[in-house]
């Protein structure tokens, strides 16, 4: 029988310096103590507020960065489920259009740093990032994709990509995986 799991929908936040290099935050708290990934947020869904509410506060909130939602473009909308054997997720995507020219002030949440797309290789990210997040994101950067990843207590994560570009996705996906 299988125990039925919390839902948590969240917002992920993908900015950029003027340079091209992607923003991430490394994180204090759990999920992903630890780890570096796009900061972000839980939408509060006893208000009702959407996904690009959401993203809006979010960057108010952990960047200082006031947007609105023409600022945003959805990127990918990413499934996942039993992530840690705790829950599962539904995470909106978002790239935001605007340049950051600083680092965000650190907080509560973790401490940031600006990463060339190309180190994303050495850094200690989250297991579903590193496995498809990424490369879905790079292969459909100003697009759209929707992927699931059913993950597994052993970690042997099976994903299926519901919408988006996927000509030679194995061997995308595979590029981060040795790291």
């Amino acid at each position: 029988m299988t125990m039925a799991l919390p839902y948590t929908i969240s917002t992920l936040l993908y900015c950029f310096s003027p340079e091209g290099e992607v923003l991430l935050l490394r994180r204090r708290r759990a999920p992903n103590r630890g780890l570096w990934s796009p900061c972000g947020g839980k939408l509060k869904t006893d208000t009702g507020e959407s996904p690009y509410a959401c993203a809006c506060r979010e960057a108010l909130e952990e960047l200082g960065l006031a947007i609105s939602p023409s600022d945003l473009h959805l990127t990918g909308l990413v499934s996942e489920h039993g992530y840690e054997g705790d829950g599962h997720w539904l995470m909106f995507l978002f790239e935001v259009k605007p340049r950051l020219a600083a680092l965000p002030t650190p907080h509560q949440e973790g401490e940031f740093a600006f990463f060339s797309p190309a180190a994303l290789a050495e850094l200690a990210l989250p297991q579903t990032d590193r496995e498809w997040i990424w490369p879905l994101f790079w292969r459909n950067r100003g697009r759209f994709f929707a992927a699931h990843c059913h993950c597994q207590a052993e970690g042997q994560n099976v994903w299926t990509l519901e919408e988006g570009l996927d000509h030679d996705l194995e061997s995308e996906c595979g590029r981060f995986a040795d790291h």
